[in-house]
C-alpha cells in the first residue's frame, strides 16, 4: 500500500514574510506562533513577517523562526483533515521540527532546545562550508581526506543528493579542498556561514547539546521518524534522543533518507514549511516520488485537495 512522509526544512528555506499568509488566514497558525512566541521571550512571528532579512539570516534568529513557520503550517494542515503520515524526516533543524510532529517532543521543549541549538550553533568556532556539484559522494571524500591535515579537517558534511554534496571544516582546509575540487572537474561554491556546521568542529556544542537533550522529555514516536545521522527509521524514545545528540557534528543524510522512504513504499511526500528546499531535493533523488507541499494557504489547500483526491 501506498504510504505518505512529511518533510520538515532547516536553514536556508527562510524568508522574510514567511507564515504570514496562514497567520492572517488561519487560527491555528495564529495560536502556535502566540504560544511560540511565549515560550521564546521574543517576537518570533515579528521577524518572520517583517524581518529585517539581515536579522533573520542570523543563526541564532534563522532555527526559531524556521521552526515556528514549519509548525505553525503544520497545525494549519492537521486542522483541514491532513492524514498523519507513515513517516517524517527533517533536515538538520528540521529534524526537531518532525520530532515535534511524531509525538516525540512537546513543542515547549523544541522551542527551548532550538533556541539553545542555535546558540551554540551561532558562537561556535570559526568554520566554512562549500557546497560541490558534479563531483560523486566517494570521489569528495576523498578530496577532503587529502585537503585535511593533522590540525585542520574537512569532511562532507551534507548528502543532499548525489550530485549536490557540502563540505565543512576549518576555513583553511574548507579552502583547499574547494581547489582540489576544481582541479578535478568539480564545481565549489562557499556558502555565506561562519561555521562548520555537521563537522567534527562542532563537537564541543554537541556535547553541550546533548546536556540540554538530557533535560528533556522524549515519548515513543506515533509514527517513523527518519533522522540525519543515520538514515535509519526508529519510533523509541531512548533512540531518537541518543541520534539527535549526534546530530550537530555528523553529516547530514538527505539522499539515503530519501531512498529509504522509496523503498519503504512511500509515493507521496509533503514539504511542511517554508520554501520548497526539500522539495528541490527529491525531484533529484527520485522523480517517481509525488511532492506536495504547504507554505501558505494556497499551497495547503492544494495539498489538501490532492490528499482527498487520492483517497476517494
Amino acid at each position: 500500500m501506498a504510504k505518505l512522509a512529511c518533510l520538515f526544512p532547516g536553514q536556508g528555506s527562510q524568508s522574510v514574510g514567511m507564515g504570514l499568509d496562514l497567520f492572517n488566514n488561519f487560527a491555528e497558525a495564529k495560536s502556535t506562533y502566540e504560544k511560540i512566541d511565549g515560550i521564546a521571550g521574543r517576537a518570533l512571528s515579528t521577524l518572520s513577517f517583517t524581518g529585517p532579512e539581515e536579522e533573520l539570516k542570523r543563526t541564532i534568529n534563522t532555527q526559531p523562526t524556521i521552526l515556528a513557520t514549519s509548525l505553525a503550517a503544520w497545525a494549519c494542515y492537521k486542522s483541514l483533515g491532513g492524514p498523519m503520515p507513515d513517516f517524517v524526516a527533517g533536515h538538520s533543524l528540521g529534524e526537531i521540527t518532525a520530532l515535534v510532529a511524531a509525538g516525540a517532543i512537546s513543542l515547549e521543549d523544541a522551542v527551548r532546545l532550538v533556541d539553545k541549538r542555535s546558540a551554540l550553533m551561532e558562537s561556535c568556532p570559526k568554520g566554512a562550508m562549500t557546497a560541490v556539484l558534479g563531483m560523486s559522494a566517494a570521489d569528495l571524500e576523498s578530496v577532503c581526506t587529502d585537503a585535511s591535515t593533522d590540525s585542520e579537517c574537512v569532511v562532507v558534511a551534507n548528502f543532499n543528493t548525489k550530485d549536490q554534496l557540502v563540505i565543512s571544516g576549518n576555513p583553511e582546509a574548507v579552502a583547499r579542498a574547494g581547489a582540489l575540487v576544481k582541479e578535478r572537474s568539480g564545481k565549489a561554491i562557499p556558502l555565506p556561514v561562519g561555521g562548520a556546521f555537521h563537522s567534527p568542529l562542532m563537537s564541543a556544542a554537541a556535547r553541550e547539546f546533548t546536556q540540554a537533550l538530557a533535560e528533556c522529555k522524549f515519548n515513543d514516536a506515533v509514527c517513523s521518524v527518519v533522522q540525519n545521522y543515520d538514515a535509519q527509521e526508529s519510533r523509541k524514545a531512548e533512540v531518537m534522543k541518543e541520534k539527535l545528540g549526534k546530530q550537530m557534528e555528523s553529516p547530514v543524510r538527505w539522499t539515503a533518507t530519501i531512498e529509504l522512504l522509496a523503498a519503504h513504499g512511500v509515493e507521496t511526500i509533503i514539504e511542511i514549511g517554508p520554501g520548497k528546499v526539500l522539495a528541490g531535493l527529491v525531484k533529484k533523488i527520485d522523480r517517481s516520488i509525488k511532492i506536495l507541499n504547504v507554505s501558505d494557504s494556497e499551497s495547503l489547500n492544494a495539498t489538501i485537495a490532492a490528499l482527498k483526491a487520492v483517497t476517494v
